[in-house]
């Protein structure tokens, strides 16, 4: 009986393990109340609120370029081959996030947005690490500030899309995916730019493992200290009070730290510099690309010296598509919504256990082993018609 961890390569069983880390973020700030008895947001929810969704956006790239050669991106027929199979893997999830949308889960739903983003990802599987790195350049900066300049002139989003979105409200579903949700594929494109520019690196040198940490934390603590010091001294808080007649200072604060409550207001480019989660701003993308370089860059250092202690977050993280779909359907059911820390130690527990289980016999999660298959005979038809 084979162990689900140790016969994969370091980087693998680091990028598995991040992705687990990131799926218990999000299930911790799905299940878990937001603030403690102060009313204040709790450290868990500081921690993960908003880094977790980055953080599998980042990593959703480094496998992106995996697929698409590695350090060496593939050309001509090879890339023809990548990208039409990256296509299809976009159709599958989106198709999935779309059923999904149907359970009425009290959380928004990431699948259909990522769907999209993949999509948008197709014409770039080709491009180098330092040319990857430049367009999640722009778009950390240009994407959220084009959200802004477009927000007002589009329709407000629904909640979770459906299949019946795409019939009774095509012009919102779009938008909503590309500019206005919860997770808009446009400005969140610059974490798959940024994971794929890392995954054309040779991820294992300890090297480039230090540089990710390094870089991670130095972009995450100038974007941090940046925004301390314009909301505050510099005065862009009291700017936006100007700006933003139908805010009071208390509404601002509480946008400032929990972030807006559908749609971050559009009075001022001082927006940019505001933090709180999927806020949509150039600092907080930028922040959150920090931590989420940081993040991977450490659990690939930990890989060196901790290897069969990441094996659970490995093996969560190597079906997380089953797993954060099983987890949605179970907060649709309202299960222990009472008693949240139990209802969040029963699902990772199952998770672990399921995860361990089921990889003693398969590859590849269920849901995970579908899109294979899909995406395999997709790139062996365009490969064998050479």
């Amino acid at each position: 009986m084979r162990s689900p961890v140790p016969e994969r390569k370091p980087r693998l069983i680091a990028v598995d393990g991040a992705r687990g880390l990131a799926l218990i973020g999000l299930m911790i700030v799905h299940v878990l109340p937001p603030q403690d008895y102060d009313f204040e947001p709790t450290v868990l929810w500081r921690i993960f609120a908003g880094h977790s969704a980055a953080l599998f956006a980042l990593l959703a790239g480094v496998s992106l370029a995996f697929g698409s050669g590695g350090r060496q991106p593939v050309k001509g027929t090879a890339l023809r081959a990548a990208r039409a199979s990256v296509a299809v893997r976009a159709a599958c999830i989106m198709t999935l996030g779309l059923v999904i949308g149907y359970a009425d889960t009290p959380v928004s739903i990431i699948l259909a947005y990522y769907g999209v983003m993949f999509l948008l990802a197709v014409p770039l599987l080709g491009l180098s690490a330092r040319t990857l790195a430049l367009v999640a350049a722009v778009m950390v900066v240009a994407g959220p500030i084009v959200v802004q300049a477009v927000r007002d002139l589009l329709p407000n989003p629904g909640f979770d899309p459906t299949f019946t979105s795409l019939f009774t409200e095509p012009v919102v579903l779009v938008s909503q995916l590309l500019f206005t949700g919860v997770y808009p594929a446009v400005p969140y494109l610059a974490y798959i730019c940024a994971g794929m520019s890392i995954g054309r690196l040779d991820l294992g040198s300890c090297r480039v493992q230090l540089r990710l940490v390094l870089a991670g934390i130095i972009l995450t603590g100038t974007t941090w200290l940046l925004s301390v010091l314009l909301l505050g001294p510099l005065g862009a808080k009291n700017r936006l009070g100007e700006l933003s007649p139908d805010l009071d200072l208390e509404a601002i604060d509480r946008i400032l730290v929990w972030g807006p409550d559908s749609r971050l207001p559009t009075t001022s480019l001082w927006w940019q510099v505001v933090l709180a989660p999927h806020s949509t701003t150039v600092l907080e993308k930028l922040n959150t690309v920090g931590t989420s370089v940081a993040v991977l860059g450490a659990i690939l250092l930990l890989t060196h010296v901790a290897a069969s202690e990441l094996a659970p977050l490995a093996a969560l993280g190597s079906m997380t598509l089953t797993l954060y779909s099983a987890h949605l359907l179970v907060l649709a059911t309202g299960f222990l919504a009472n008693q949240p820390s139990g209802s969040l130690i029963i699902q990772v527990a199952v998770a672990v256990s399921f995860a361990f289980q089921w990889h003693r016999s398969h590859e590849n999660g269920p849901l995970e082993g579908l899109v294979a298959k899909a995406t395999r005979r997709t790139r062996r038809r365009i490969l064998n018609a050479q």
